[in-house]
């Protein structure tokens, strides 16, 4: 902060606390029809939404989400990169989202947090038919279109979830092809 000066005596003898936040993991994968692996949850039954989870204490980010993917849906993926980073104001939740390859398995859910799974045609003609909530629309359209960028966004649920912030990614235009 510009005119405001802090000693490092004054930093050094602050008291750590352990951060309260959560970081959360998704994936888009595709199948080769162009249809989305999406899900519904027993807490969320009324939207459909990229299949992800918490990322646990120490766990790197690429390897929550082939755990909870395989969890959830029974697939094996591979990341392909990070299509974009979220954060919930209000819960304190930052949520990262990938573009990811099918490895194998065949969908079979984990019937005691998931409704149902299946590979769903959408585009953003029919999004709002399956995804009902805006920031997981925003998450799932950003992956789909996503080139070599990372956008972000920061929401605020109170109780409605409203955009705070978004800044948009990927190459300006005039950038050339990688």
């Amino acid at each position: 902060m510009k005119g405001s000066k802090v000693k490092l005596e004054e930093v050094s003898s602050l008291e750590y606390q352990v951060p309260k936040q959560c970081i959360s993991v998704s994936a888009l994968v595709t199948n080769d029809r162009g249809e989305v692996l999406l899900l519904r949850t027993h807490w969320r039954s009324d939207t459909w939404e990229m299949p992800g989870g918490n990322v646990e204490l120490g766990e790197p980010l690429d390897k929550a989400i082939c755990r909870e993917f395989l969890e959830e849906t029974g697939i094996v993926i591979k990341p392909i990169g990070i299509t974009g980073v979220y954060m919930n104001t209000t819960k304190q939740v930052l949520s990262i989202c990938f573009r990811a390859q099918y490895i194998s398995g065949e969908i079979k859910i984990q019937e005691d947090e998931i409704l149902e799974a299946r590979y769903i045609k959408i585009d953003q003609s029919n999004i709002e038919e399956y995804i009902t909530r805006p920031q997981q629309r925003s998450r799932l359209l950003d992956a789909m279109n996503a080139a070599c960028f990372v956008p972000f966004e920061a929401w605020e649920a109170n109780p409605n979830y409203m955009l705070l912030h978004r800044l948009e990614g990927g190459w300006k235009p005039g950038k050339p092809d990688l």
